[in-house]
């Protein structure tokens, strides 16, 4: 079963294949003869109900600096794609929102991962208020006295942008900190959203770990252990991906939000866990899988493209 599949990501020039989930998607897509076009949020249209896109084809080698060869341009309908993978990175922005808009309208005729509206009304950070029992105690708000009668009763507290990625931008707070004012005018100066604030949880140290779900279920995990003179542990920030299995706490939270995920067509999906807690759901462009493989777990982009052509032999 060959399928026509499209990615939109961010300039694939600029990507790092060593350890880049949507590099680890399309090698296996090509790897079982799936046809690949790749073009960037920037190049899509709309005109008369019709979504338009500048394509290139696409091929990838798992070479490093040497790893894409792309064909000429050409302007083509993305109902033409059995396929189209939503893989740029966040900001989680207007930009990011219009593009969810425009996907909707070709959606499911052509599957889109993950389900475009889904995305949009499923950001990370705030999703995952909708399992306030399994998440440690948050707060989300700019409103000076609700962040300091939290941090009263919590002591130390990490603060957030709502929208951030990457471990952009997170702060500990202890309870007597000095620099508490100073960091809530910054905030407040440059995010004109809530942001999260939430109970320091000090097992950090020991580890988040990225848990991946396949259309609901389980598909894999890596801890990422943060340097020991930082407190994030997101790889891209310097965190060590170590091996791992799943506790029973961590089964029962994927046990508890799979149908969540699964009724809302969010396919691939990246959630986080400190000290069995979730911290967040990752629905944009969920990373991790090729730590993963690489630390001899199971083969995530394998099971991800099971799902997809099952999908797409059930439209036929």
């Amino acid at each position: 079963m060959s399928l026509k599949i499209a990615v939109q990501m961010d300039p694939i020039q600029r990507i790092n294949i060593k350890g880049d989930s949507t590099f680890a998607l399309l090698l296996e897509a090509q790897k079982r003869g799936h046809k690949l076009a790749y073009y960037t949020p920037d190049r899509l249209a709309l005109l008369d109900g019709r979504v338009f896109a500048q394509v290139e084809s696409l091929s990838v080698r798992d070479t490093p600096g040497n790893h894409f060869t792309l064909g000429e341009p050409r302007r083509t309908e993305l109902t033409d794609f059995d396929v189209v993978l939503l893989r740029q990175d966040p900001p989680f922005d207007l930009a990011y929102v219009t593009t969810t808009h425009l996907l909707e309208r070709i959606h499911p005729k052509t599957l889109v991962v993950n389900h475009p509206a889904s995305v949009r009304n499923a950001p990370e950070k705030m999703f995952v208020t909708e399992f306030p029992d399994l998440m440690p105690p948050t707060l989300i708000s700019r409103d000076l006295a609700e962040i300091k009668t939290f941090r009263a009763v919590h002591g130390d507290i990490v603060m957030k942008p709502l929208y951030g990625k990457g471990g952009e931008a997170v702060f500990r707070v202890a309870r007597e900190d000095l620099n508490f004012g100073s960091l809530f005018d910054l905030f407040a100066a440059t995010f004109r959203e809530q942001w999260v604030v939430q109970k320091f949880l000090p097992n950090i140290k020991n580890g988040d770990k990225r848990i991946i779900l396949v259309d609901g279920e389980y598909a894999g995990a890596v801890n990422r252990i943060p340097a020991a003179d930082d407190l994030r542990s997101n790889m891209v920030r310097g965190g060590v991906p170590a091996a791992t299995e799943l506790t029973k706490r961590e089964a029962e939270i994927c046990k508890r939000i799979g149908p969540a995920l699964r009724e809302s067509g969010l396919l691939f999906v990246g959630i986080d866990v400190i000290d069995g807690f979730l911290t967040e759901i990752n629905v944009t462009s969920p990373t991790g899988i090729r730590a993963i493989k690489n630390l001899g777990g199971p083969d995530v982009a394998a099971l991800i493209w099971d799902k997809i052509e099952a999908k797409r032999r059930a439209k036929l």
